[in-house]
């Protein structure tokens, strides 16, 4: 499947870059990448390799752990300003080029990956985002970007409405699953050590539910797999009631939302990613995913693994107003984000 034959994608990107503001600040300039096959990274360099097409001659060092599964995603983006880079962001940084920006968004985020390698998952978050900040304090960055999560906001208290970027929730370091949310939340705090004690320039993202074409085959998330499901025709299968409040967010909005942030958001703040129009339960994502399919959904008893794998997050709603202040402002709600994600799938299909 190649998203690049969907003119849905391409058109897509292009409504994602006409919103950001100060996109010429990149021009000329040269950025770094991590986690750059993943659902964000991804699309963050398909935006920026079609901002190339206008002249903007933006070089993309492109971070993943797999080269060669970067060369099958980006196949038809052959070009000198677009460099794919195989690296382990837990080992030191082997590039020697200096850059300008690093998006960091390389991390386990998905709830096998939790599972399967909490240990991996702690270090990649902690360690990898050291050997950025390192690497951006040896060679004078202009700012990194730190990819965090909502999760770091735990188990919040249910009676709030949406949770503001100071707010913070109950996390039980007790268990493995945490090691996602609180090493999100030292990777944080590193961060902005880093600018207190370094003066490396950083600003923090914090992206709610992401979803969207350019899922990897091997993310497990909810909605990756009712999207899935719906797509193949096949019954949409929840092994809980679904009731968990989730703010999603389609991944245009999110890399809009991001760009925004590296050029104009506050050093060593952070900044939620929502779109107060995509608030709705697991289940109703489901549902709406089935409405569109023709496929039903059903309720069933959880494995035992599958339990091992669920969050005991019931309620993750995030407030936006911080970063619509920046000039950003969510598109796609619920039912044009699964259209236009059913879609690109459809049409990369076709080739």
């Amino acid at each position: 499947m190649s998203l690049y034959s969907s003119e849905t994608y391409i058109k897509d990107i292009e409504l994602a870059i006409s919103r950001i503001p100060q996109i010429q600040r990149l021009y000329g300039k040269s950025i770094m990448i991590t986690g750059a096959g993943g659902l964000i990274g991804s699309y963050l360099v398909d935006m920026l390799l079609q901002e190339n097409k206008r002249g903007a001659n933006i070089c993309i060092y492109a971070v993943g752990r797999n080269k060669k599964r970067m060369e099958q995603r980006f196949e038809k983006c052959s070009t000198k300003k677009l460099k794919l880079i195989e690296q382990d962001i837990s080992e030191p940084i082997k590039l020697k080029d200096p850059v300008d920006y690093i998006i960091h968004a390389a991390s386990n985020a998905y709830p096998a990956a939790f599972n399967q390698d909490p240990v991996g998952t702690i270090m990649g978050n902690i360690q990898g985002t050291k050997n950025l900040l390192d690497y951006g304090l040896a060679h004078n960055i202009i700012r990194l970007l730190y990819i965090s999560s909502g999760e770091v906001y735990g188990q919040g208290d249910s009676q709030i409405n949406s949770y503001e970027e100071n707010y913070g929730g109950y996390v039980n370091s007790l268990e493995a699953r945490s090691c996602y949310p609180n090493s999100k939340r030292a990777a944080e705090t590193l961060c902005v050590s880093y600018t207190k004690q370094f003066g490396v320039d950083t600003v923090i993202a914090r992206p709610s539910h992401s979803y969207g074409p350019n899922a990897t085959s091997k993310d497990n998330r909810a909605n990756v797999q009712f999207i899935n499901n719906g797509l193949h025709g096949e019954n949409i299968v929840m092994n809980s009631d679904g009731k968990q409040l989730r703010s999603y967010t389609y991944i245009s909005d999110v890399a809009t939302a991001i760009l925004t942030i590296l050029l104009t958001g506050r050093s060593c703040e952070a900044y939620n990613i929502a779109n107060p129009n995509s608030k709705v339960t697991i289940s109703d994502f489901a549902k709406e995913v089935a409405n569109q399919t023709g496929v039903k959904v059903m309720f069933v008893n959880p494995t035992e693994e599958e339990k091992k794998e669920m969050t005991p997050i019931s309620k993750q709603v995030l407030e936006s107003k911080k970063l619509e202040m920046l000039g950003w402002k969510g598109y796609f709600d619920i039912k044009e984000g699964i259209a236009h994600t059913l879609t690109i799938l459809r049409e990369g299909q076709k080739i």
